[in-house]
């Protein structure tokens, strides 16, 4: 697996724990917020599955959704989280009951993305049907009380801040919506975006497309500071991250490998190419907050793994 911190001498990253339990590919995984060390997934099986990263275990699954689970987005207190997939409504749960507090219909397709604001009062969601909605989970109304309709195809990625949501969309845009200003800026970039990640400062975002690019966006002008090449990805939904400290950036392939890159110069870190780590192509990667030995992956084989420094 390609090391993910900066410099020639960078340490690689070994094989610390491979989570099974899910039947068929694994869409989604995301770690718990704060000093929790929980990580949760999501994917072709209809369930969203607790681990805990450290021992391997599972445990506990979430079982409602009827058809594939594409989406999660863990609440700040770690007490809820909201899941979507192909039921085309968004599910919110109850962690301690492993119980859905509400599900969420409106959309007219499979709800690709989702993400909880900051205190977990709304619930923004991007779909199929090529919209993004916003819903208020303090209120019983039914009815979405933010509906975005300015993407042309599928929205597949979805970044929520204080006061903005990013969308990336197959048409190739990634649009900004700065909700207290009520404004609008789209930057384009030629082929479906797959995934979206802001930097901590909110100055640039690293944006994921299907023409085997990963590239780092200036949010203040649009323009491309790097670009990251390599792997392969022109066909799947993959998403790429920020390594520790935000010192290098990491991806995925269609061919189940992990590349890192250095930040700066935009330079593979060894080894390059590096092998295949997972037997189908990786769907997620995803680096742990405050912790810059662990990364998870997750892949279309089924398995979820946990990477750590090498000693």
């Amino acid at each position: 697996m390609a090391a993910t911190s900066r410099g020639p001498t960078a340490v690689p990253r070994v094989l610390h724990q491979t989570l099974s339990g899910h039947h068929g590919s694994v869409h989604v995984v995301r770690y718990s917020k704060g000093a929790a060390t929980y990580v949760m997934s999501g994917g072709q099986d209809r369930s969203v599955r607790l681990w805990n990263p450290a021992t391997g275990a599972e445990i506990k699954t979430f079982k409602a959704h009827g058809y594939e689970v594409l989406s999660i987005s863990i609440a700040h207190d770690n007490t809820a989280f909201a899941s979507s997939g192909g039921d085309r409504s968004v599910f919110v749960w109850d962690v301690a009951t492993g119980t859905t507090t509400r599900r969420i219909p409106g959309h007219m397709g499979k709800i690709n993305a989702v993400e909880l604001n900051q205190d977990a009062s709304c619930v923004i969601s991007g779909s199929f049907d090529a919209t993004v909605r916003v819903w208020d989970l303090k209120s019983q109304n039914r009815q979405a009380i933010m509906e975005l309709k300015e993407a042309r195809d599928a929205i597949q990625c979805l970044h929520v801040g204080p006061s903005e949501i990013v969308s990336g969309s197959v048409d190739g845009h990634v649009r900004t919506y700065d909700i207290r200003m009520g404004e609008l800026r789209s930057d384009y970039f030629g082929h479906p975006v797959t995934s979206v990640v802001p930097t901590l400062d909110g100055q640039t975002l690293l944006v994921s497309t299907l023409d085997a690019k990963v590239r780092l966006l200036d949010r203040a002008d649009g323009r491309v500071l790097n670009t990251f090449a390599g792997h392969v990805n022109g066909s799947y939904r993959t998403r790429a991250c920020f390594g520790h400290a935000e010192a290098s950036v990491v991806a995925g392939d269609e061919d189940g490998r992990i590349w890192g890159w250095d930040l700066v110069d935009a330079t593979p870190l060894a080894p390059d190419p590096p092998p295949a780590v997972h037997s189908k192509v990786v769907t997620w990667v995803e680096q742990r907050p405050n912790d810059p030995g662990q990364l998870v992956s997750a892949s279309a084989d089924g398995t979820i793994k946990v990477w750590r420094l090498a000693a």
